[in-house]
């Protein structure tokens, strides 16, 4: 059995059906998430200041700018709502990612895209782009693009759930439906769309964000999502391989 095999029955274990089961079942791994997913784009961040925000609501003897402080206290709020849709069994929807996003971006939106008439919660209106490639659909086109995808991810199975969790991933980021935070965003929804279907979250740890960025070029490029694919198995490994190594040294 692989380590990727090893976490996902370690997973299928717990049998979650409420919110209460899924914090449980993450335990300090939402506080890894949140740590990773915002480092990735803000190097500022830290793990003890995400920690002291999660688990006191506050930070002690804190020298950083106030942006990243949202920026953490953000996290913290998108991650309760997370908990609370899976409770509902709420669809991955247009809705949902629309909240989540404007939840992670509270107070962060910078004075040039205020100006521009972006709003956290809703669609890019002007042509932000992402990548090498430089991305992105046209504003006009992101709600068609956006519900074609989420129409294709209905009836998915739990046994091809990674792949349809990538598929997702590489085409939210190529779609990059927002003006800011697509990264953070399009992250937290994929790992909504992976506990909905009966598999681990997944960790993208912030060290690993050259291979992360080139497997989402690959999509860019060429629609190749073997590299992607292969990347959240690795990440899934590495999430889980405390608890996995915990449980066999038992």
């Amino acid at each position: 059995m692989t380590d990727y095999e090893k976490a996902l029955a370690l997973w299928r274990q717990k049998h979650i059906t409420s919110d209460a089961e899924l914090s449980e079942a993450l335990n300090g791994q939402s506080i890894s998430f949140a740590y990773h997913s915002g480092k990735i784009e803000n190097d500022r961040i830290t793990y003890h200041d995400t920690r002291e925000i999660f688990e006191h609501d506050g930070v002690t003897s804190y020298t950083g700018d106030l942006r990243t402080l949202f920026e953490i206290r953000n996290s913290r709020d998108a991650y309760e709502y997370f908990l609370t849709a899976f409770q509902e069994r709420h669809v991955l929807d247009e809705n949902l990612i629309q909240k989540m996003q404007l939840l992670l971006t509270q107070n962060t939106y910078d004075p040039r895209r205020w100006q521009l008439g972006e709003r956290p919660g809703t669609y890019k209106r002007h042509d932000f782009v992402t990548g090498k490639s430089e991305v992105g659909a046209a504003p006009e086109d992101v709600q068609e693009e956006l519900c074609e995808l989420l129409c294709e991810l209905q009836n998915v199975s739990e046994q091809n759930a990674l792949t349809a969790a990538a598929y997702f991933h590489a085409k939210f980021e190529n779609i990059h439906p927002f003006a800011d935070w697509n990264g953070r965003t399009g992250r937290l929804a994929m790992n909504y769309f992976l506990v909905l279907h009966n598999h681990p979250p997944i960790i993208i740890h912030e060290e690993d964000r050259r291979a992360y960025f080139e497997a989402l070029e690959a999509w860019d490029s060429n629609q190749n999502l073997d590299m992607l694919r292969n990347f959240l198995i690795t990440q899934t490994e590495k999430t889980w391989a405390r608890q996995i190594a915990r449980i066999e040294k038992n």
